[in-house]
């Protein structure tokens, strides 16, 4: 039987810098039904990179209709599978041309559009599937959770490892109290050395370049403070397609790239919500990228009947050698010849420590094993199950998500913004402690305010470019 689903959209008669691209009402009402064998319409923004297996996999249960991206090359390239979508560079002329021909768009760009794309998709009525991290700053989170709940969109945050049955059956088992009282968990990384600079050296600044004639700058800043395009060791680009993770004004850095993968099982199993402080010790600090290394600590209050918690995040090398957790904590966990993966997870309650050698955490074991035989780790005795398999878990996320549309209920989608702008709000918190790395910076959740300090407060959101600056108006 078809289900009824309720969509408000609104495009106010207003500006947004000289176009007229700025959803911010509810005042128009629209509803559709959707036929058994009906597919919801879908837009791709950003389809470079993870964007690229975004939109083809959302296109396993929709109709691609538009696509857009500001790399005239790669938006050509990728059109070529679905040739009656419509193409574009910009985003806002595309919510703003095509407001009633899609249902849903992804957002898979760089760190710092990924808000302004989603919240203007969200106020026309859309509903989004948003790559991790789902924000690049801390007020951008909450504005995505609220925005969500006020449009009752449904919503999906792509943290794939969401999807895994481990995962979930890890979380159940934690709430279930196997491992008794939780007070700490510890999460490491293998980024950022591996994949990108961070903390480069002086002499491999950016130099200035011209702008290929395929890419479209101005969209691709957007909200950014405009800089020029550039390229560093060369004739590697500088930021455009890959390496602007590292930066301050375009990514999130290691924490934001994988903080909402190996961090995901220990804030949903511990409950975690919002730190009620958070301290870092970091090293080769600068204003233009994320730090070499970090150890950031985030500290909890009760919750429920859990007690406080800390929860240790672990990135980069220092002194060359690997940010990890204790020795000793490590030296009790690892078996015989045994070598710690690059990056994983812990959990120490005192009836036992749960141990992940993965990234998501769905992969694991309790310990002492002798105290938990006959402990299945597999997969959730309640609940849904989601995916054994990592190759498929990515799909699994785009089927959830689109279920959750054609059903109506935002829940469904086990990563949807309530839970997702949670996790990026608190892990964001971890980017402006390195900062100010060695101070304890208290944090007021419900004023979205640092109590002690007025300087980390103003990082806790930036300044948005003209005509790029429609998030932060109602």
């Amino acid at each position: 039987m078809p289900r009824r689903i309720t969509r408000r959209r609104a495009l106010q008669a207003g500006t947004a810098g000289t176009l007229g691209y700025l959803f911010t009402g509810t005042n128009l009402s629209v509803s559709r039904v959707y036929g058994a064998n009906e597919k919801i319409r879908v837009a791709g923004i950003g389809i470079g990179g993870k964007g690229s297996s975004d939109i083809e996999q959302a296109a396993k249960f929709m109709d691609v209709v538009a696509l857009c991206d500001i790399d005239e090359e790669r938006l050509n390239g990728r059109a070529k599978t679905w040739p009656s979508a419509k193409k574009y560079f910009d985003y806002r002329k595309l919510l703003d041309e095509m407001a009633k021909e899609i249902d849903a768009v992804t957002v898979s760009t760089a760190d710092h559009s990924h808000a302004p794309a989603a919240v203007l998709a969200m106020r026309a009525g859309k509903h989004v599937y948003c790559q991790k991290p789902l924000t690049h700053t801390v007020f951008e989170a909450r504005v995505m959770r609220e925005v969500a709940a006020k449009e009752k969109v449904c919503t999906q945050m792509g943290n794939q490892g969401s999807a895994l049955s481990g995962l979930r059956r890890a979380v159940e088992l934690i709430h279930a109290g196997t491992l008794g009282t939780i007070r700490e968990a510890h999460v490491w990384t293998n980024r950022p050395a591996q994949y990108w600079k961070q903390s480069p050296d002086i002499t491999a600044r950016p130099k200035d370049a011209p702008v290929p004639k395929f890419v479209h700058w101005e969209e691709w800043i957007g909200p950014a403070p405009m800089r020029p395009y550039a390229v560093a060791f060369s004739p590697r680009p500088a930021y455009h397609p890959h390496d602007w993770r590292g930066y301050w004004d375009f990514g999130t850095g290691a924490l934001g790239d994988m903080a909402c993968h190996t961090a995901n099982m220990a804030f949903r199993a511990l409950k975690l919500e919002a730190p009620i402080a958070v301290t870092a010790a970091a090293g080769e600090i600068n204003p233009e990228t994320y730090p070499a290394w970090a150890h950031i600590q985030y500290l909890f209050g009760a919750r429920g009947d859990m007690p406080p918690c800390t929860l240790h995040w672990y990135e980069g090398k220092r002194d060359g050698q690997k940010v990890l957790p204790p020795e000793e904590l490590l030296a009790k966990l690892l078996k015989k010849g045994e070598k710690l993966s690059d990056s994983g997870s812990i959990l120490v309650g005192d009836k036992g420590v749960l141990f992940s050698p993965n990234d998501y955490g769905a992969k694991f074991r309790l310990t002492p094993e002798k105290d938990f035989t006959g402990i299945q780790t597999a997969k959730p005795e309640k609940g849904a199950e989601g995916v054994d398999s990592e190759k498929d878990n990515d799909l699994y996320m785009k089927q959830e998500w689109a279920e959750a549309i054609k059903a109506g209920k935002p829940g469904l989608a086990y990563s949807n913004f309530d839970i997702a702008g949670r996790l990026t709000e608190t892990m964001l918190l971890g980017n402006i402690a390195v900062r100010f790395a060695g101070k304890k910076l208290d944090w007021d959740t419900a004023k979205l305010q640092f109590t002690n300090s007025g300087e980390a407060q103003k990082y806790v959101s930036k300044e948005y470019r003209k005509g790029w600056d429609f998030l932060t108006k109602s």
